[in-house]
Formats: C-alpha cells, sequence, structure tokens
C-alpha cells in the first residue's frame, strides 16, 4: 500500500536539500537526490511516480508559489521564513492549487502540509502553515468545504443557509474606437471582476456603485443586469451561508484605475476587448464577462448613414 505521507516527507527532505543549493540542481541531480532519500527511507517503489510528479510540479511553479506566499503572508518575506517552512508551504500550495483534486483534496493538501509542520518544523510551525494555508483555501472558495461523510447531527440544509448578497460589475470604458473592461487580478493568477458584500438595506444599484469605487476607485453608471452565482461559503463564526452574487454591467471613464490592495487582489487594468479572451478567468465569472461583451457588441456605435 502506497504511504503518501512518508512520500511527502521524502519530497520535503529533497526540498531541504534543493534549498540548500539556491535550487541550482540539474534534473539528473534532483533525481538522484530523490532516489538517496528514498532508499535511505525505505518507501515503496509504487510511490516513485508521486513523488516525482510532486518534487518536479513545486520546482516548475516555485516562482509563482513564492509570490503568493508573499501575498498570504505580507509580513514574511519568502528568504525570511525558515528553510523548513517555506519548502513545507512550497509544497503544500502546491497540492493546494495544481495537483488533481480527485487524488489530492484541498482538505487534505493543508492536513498533510500541517503535519510536516509538526513534525519538522519549530513549535510555531504548524500555526504559521495553517495560517498562510488556510488563507489562501479561503481565497479560493473553500473548495471541497462539504465533501465527505456528513454529520447529521446540527446539519443546516441549503435551503436554511442565511443567504449572503454580494454585487459586483463587469465595468467598461470607451477611448477613441476602443472599449475597455476594468478587471482586478487575484493572487491565484485569475483576473476577475469588483465584487462585495451588500450592506443592510442599501439597493443593489448603491452598492455595486460603492463597492467599484472602494476598490478601483471608478465612479460608474450601472446599466445593465448580467445575471448572478450562487455558492456556498463557511463563515468561521456563523457557520455555512449562501453567498448570493448579482454583477452588472457598468460604464465608467477611461481613467487611471487605483486599486484597493485587500482580499486577496494584486493588480488591476484596462483590457481591451481584443485582449480580454486570452485572459485566465474563474468558470462561474467567464459567462458573466462574456454576456457582458454581446451586450457591448450591441451597444457598438453605428456608423452615420450618408
Amino acid at each position: 500500500m502506497a504511504n503518501r505521507h512518508l512520500s511527502r516527507s521524502i519530497v520535503l527532505q529533497t526540498l531541504f536539500e534543493l534549498d540548500a543549493s539556491a535550487y541550482n540542481l540539474n534534473g539528473k541531480q534532483l533525481t538522484e537526490r530523490l532516489d538517496a532519500n528514498t532508499a535511505e527511507f525505505g518507501n515503496k517503489a509504487e510511490d516513485g511516480p508521486f513523488m516525482d510528479n510532486l518534487l518536479s510540479l513545486v520546482v516548475a511553479k516555485r516562482a509563482e508559489l513564492d509570490a503568493i506566499i508573499e501575498k498570504a503572508a505580507p509580513e514574511w518575506p519568502v528568504d525570511k521564513i525558515s528553510p523548513i517552512d517555506r519548502n513545507i508551504l512550497r509544497l503544500g500550495l502546491a497540492e493546494l492549487l495544481f495537483a488533481d483534486r480527485s487524488q489530492v483534496p484541498a482538505k487534505v493538501a493543508i492536513n498533510e502540509a500541517i503535519e510536516l509542520a509538526k513534525s519538522f518544523g519549530s513549535q510555531a510551525s504548524g500555526r504559521f502553515v495553517n495560517g498562510v494555508l488556510g488563507a489562501v483555501y479561503t481565497e479560493l472558495g473553500e473548495p471541497g468545504k462539504n465533501d465527505g461523510p456528513k454529520n447529521k447531527k446540527g446539519k443546516v440544509p441549503f435551503e436554511k443557509m442565511p443567504v449572503e448578497k454580494l454585487v459586483g460589475a463587469v465595468v467598461y470604458a470607451r477611448e477613441g474606437d476602443e472599449v475597455y473592461l476594468a478587471l482586478v487580478h487575484d493572487i491565484f493568477g485569475h483576473w476577475t471582476l469588483s465584487k462585495g458584500k451588500l450592506r443592510p438595506d442599501e439597493k443593489l444599484e448603491d452598492g455595486v456603485r460603492r463597492k467599484v469605487k472602494e476598490e478601483v476607485g471608478l465612479e460608474i453608471t450601472v446599466e445593465d443586469e448580467l445575471g448572478g452565482n450562487e455558492y456556498v461559503a463557511n463563515d468561521p463564526e456563523h457557520g455555512k451561508k449562501r453567498r448570493q452574487a448579482v454583477f452588472f454591467l457598468a460604464k465608467a471613464d477611461f481613467v487611471d484605475l487605483a486599486l484597493k490592495k485587500e482580499g486577496g487582489l494584486d493588480d488591476a487594468q484596462w483590457f481591451s476587448l481584443a485582449r480580454v479572451g486570452d485572459l485566465n478567468f474563474y468558470d462561474d465569472i467567464l459567462p458573466i464577462v462574456t454576456k457582458a461583451i454581446n451586450i457591448l457588441a450591441k451597444k457598438e456605435p453605428k456608423e452615420p448613414s450618408n
């Protein structure tokens, strides 16, 4: 039987050695070190492909992983984190963000990293790793939160969960003959839409105007409702809740964006419609953006007739 926890420990040992060499070992040297550590700890042969893939994934994605660590723990520059902790974070984030979730559920990736931290790190390592990975997990929308065995005692049915209203917008501007969309970028590499909580007794249009102003500094005119989406999230204080988001198409002037860097966002830019199709969107956001573009196509100024 495969022992994935031991396999991760061996990969971590290899990453630790690689860190000591400033990640300058070549592919052959990496394989040799992994093979030597595998032989030393006596792991079984059937775990070889898993270890090879995990080690290669962390090495290939190291720059992206380090950038995410810096965003999730801004008070801790990566080079100031202890070598064992930063490599546990790299390993855990690689599985959380890039592994096949059918093979490594998000909660497994986090729990395994925490166990590695408790076993090989300092007394505070477990809490630190839990905090960083937990922040990333929350930004991802807590994938797999409701998977696994259900504890029926105290379970709240979906229809009885409290509802939290969110509002967001596809913001566009015209500049000459071009149409541009104002998009925000999160620390997980996705371009997305300005979105936030609707205040009690606040109208949808008022809420979206406020949120866009807060997030990117734009004054907008709300034009069309684009629809929305719904998902279940877990509030640490109040338990599970249904989050219902409604999105609008809104117009703004083509001026510089002023991103409020919080909530996992790290950039905001205008994109011409020709460039939007090449961007990386979340699956539930892409239909909203597509609908907005279709509406904008019908709003294009017509050529004057002779």
